[in-house]
C-alpha cells in the first residue's frame, strides 16, 4: 500500500485559534491528544460532536466488553486498510486481552484461525458490513445467537464509526503518532 501523502497535518499548540483550543482542552487532559484529534480540531464543533459519540464506541457505554470491541474495531481497521486506526488499537487490543497471535490472525481469513464461535460471528459481522453495509440472516442469527441484541446493536455501531473514523484519517493522510508501531504489512 502506497504512503498516503499528508493532506491535513496535525495542528500545533501555537496554531490552535481559541474555539480549537477549547476543545482540545479535554483530550490533552486525558493524555489522548493524538494526532486524531490534532487533524480533527480543523473543525471544532465537528471533533467536539466525534468526541461524545468516540466515548460511547471507545469507554465505559458500549455493552461490548473490551475484548469484543477490540475485534470489531482491528476487523474493520484492517478490512477498510487505516493504518492509523489498527496501529492505535494494538495496544488497547494487549489490554482487552487480544493475544499477539490473535491480532495476527485478525488479519487473515477466519479459517486460518481457531476462533471461539462468538469470536468468529464478530468476525464475521465486521466483513460483511463493511463490504455489504448489511448482514445476512446467517451472520445475525449466529452474532445473536452470541450477544444480547443491545451488544449487536453495539457491534454494528463499533464497525461503522471505525469505518468513519478510518475514512476520515486515510483521506487526511494521517501520521502514527509516535507511542505506537508501524505495521509493515500495511506496506
Amino acid at each position: 500500500m502506497a504512503k498516503q501523502k499528508v493532506r491535513m497535518p496535525p495542528l500545533r499548540d501555537e496554531q490552535l485559534n481559541a474555539a480549537q483550543e477549547e476543545v482540545i482542552g479535554p483530550f490533552r487532559a486525558m493524555k489522548a491528544d493524538f494526532n486524531v484529534s490534532r487533524i480533527f480540531v480543523r473543525h471544532p464543533r465537528a471533533l467536539a460532536a466525534f468526541r461524545v459519540w468516540a466515548t460511547y464506541v471507545m469507554i465505559d457505554k458500549n455493552a461490548l466488553h473490551e475484548r469484543e470491541r477490540e475485534i470489531v474495531a482491528m476487523r474493520t481497521a484492517w478490512q477498510i486498510k487505516a493504518p492509523y486506526v489498527w496501529s492505535r488499537h494494538i495496544s488497547y487490543g494487549q489490554k482487552a486481552g487480544l493475544s499477539d497471535a490473535e491480532m495476527a490472525a485478525i488479519k487473515r481469513p477466519e479459517s486460518e484461525h481457531n476462533w471461539s464461535a462468538a469470536d468468529l460471528s464478530l468476525i464475521r459481522a465486521a466483513d460483511q458490513l463493511v463490504k455489504n453495509f448489511n448482514l445476512t440472516d446467517a451472520v445475525w442469527d449466529a452474532l445473536s445467537s452470541h450477544f444480547t441484541e443491545e451488544q449487536c446493536i453495539d457491534a454494528i455501531l463499533c464497525c461503522g464509526h471505525f469505518c468513519l473514523l478510518g475514512m476520515f484519517l486515510n483521506t487526511a493522510g494521517a501520521e502514527l503518532d509516535y507511542d505506537v508501531p508501524h505495521d509493515p504489512d500495511f506496506d
